[in-house]
């Protein structure tokens, strides 16, 4: 019989070291041909300025064989629930019999975190001590869990404009609110953008040499959380360079606009040459979320749910 899990039971059947180990895993199976996946099919539901997403993937090495649906509905926030929320099926890739089905929103929000603290771990410089954040959402809190994990921080500075949530986040995680995108920035030697603006945020001249800058924002080809300008001049890192090249507003508007090419994405960061080259040099993780993450995640949730006779049989 398939296996249920809610989001409290996942919440409890994945610890984020576990999880960024497995995201690891399923990056380099993924720019390395293991693992058969397309680009999401999207769905505007134009009249509600929403998204909904099919996401399946296969990854052979686990085995484990599945699709998340997702949906993005920003106005959501106004009636005090998740601007994203998902279900993830996974089936027997021996019968194609269904397996499990989960909640996804905690998955989509835990495994984009350990994704960028992937990011961390080879594009960061080892002495990074300052994280700036934009944003105050559900990212925002996943990501300083997760990069605390890959790094210690002594501050870390936040900012978003609904200064209710900003006062929430500063209060659940510790991080000290600061007045402005640029004294959350200036100076940071991570910079953290998890915002669901469609113009960017930060300007070029705010971000030193040496910086690592993750964007978990802007996922579609009109939208843009970075300025270009910071984008041509920075070593620029991908998941998936076929869905940065149709999804990633920040990548598919530089290139429009003639600031650079296709090849100025470097490497996807399951690819071996994700690697820093200098202390001097700035790096940008543009992540867009790949179903393999989330395949590999909701693998892992229920094969812990077995172990510890989790979940419910339906």
């Amino acid at each position: 019989m398939p296996l249920l899990l809610n989001e409290t039971e996942v919440r409890q059947l994945l610890s984020m070291p576990d999880l960024i180990a497995a995201m690891e895993n399923a990056l380099e199976a993924f720019s390395t041909g293991g693992v058969v996946q397309p680009v999401r099919t999207v769905l505007d539901v134009a009249d509600h300025h929403a998204f909904f997403g099919l996401m399946p993937a296969y990854l052979a090495a686990a085995p484990a064989l599945g699709a998340k649906l997702v949906t993005v509905y920003h106005s959501n926030l106004v009636r005090s629930l998740p601007s994203h929320m998902a279900t993830i099926l996974l089936f027997d890739p021996e019968t194609g019999a269904l397996e499990a089905i989960l909640d996804g929103r905690y998955i989509t929000e835990a495994r984009t975190a350990a994704v960028s603290a992937v990011s961390l771990k080879k594009l960061a410089r080892p002495d990074v001590a300052t994280m700036g954040i934009i944003g105050s959402g559900v990212q925002a809190r996943s990501h300083v869990a997760s990069l605390g994990c890959v790094r210690n921080f002594h501050e870390v500075r936040a900012w978003s404009p609904t200064r209710k949530n900003l006062e929430q986040f500063t209060r659940e995680t510790g991080a000290r609110a600061v007045e402005s995108a640029k004294a959350a920035v200036c100076g940071a030697d991570v910079i953290v953008l998890a915002t669901s603006s469609a113009t960017h945020v930060i300007e070029d001249a705010w971000v030193a040499p040496g910086t690592h800058v993750i964007s978990v924002g802007a996922c579609r080809p009109t939208e843009r959380e970075m300025d270009p300008a910071l984008v041509a001049r920075a070593r620029l890192f991908v998941d998936s360079r076929a869905a940065a090249l149709m999804e990633s507003g920040d990548v598919v508007l530089g290139i429009a606009e003639g600031r650079f090419g296709e090849s100025h994405i470097v490497a996807e960061l399951g690819e071996t040459a994700a690697v820093r080259r200098g202390a001097g040099e700035v790096t940008i993780f543009k992540s867009l979320g790949l179903a393999v993450e989330d395949i590999a995640a909701a693998h892992l949730a229920v094969r812990r749910a077995k172990e510890r006779g989790k979940g419910v049989a339906i």
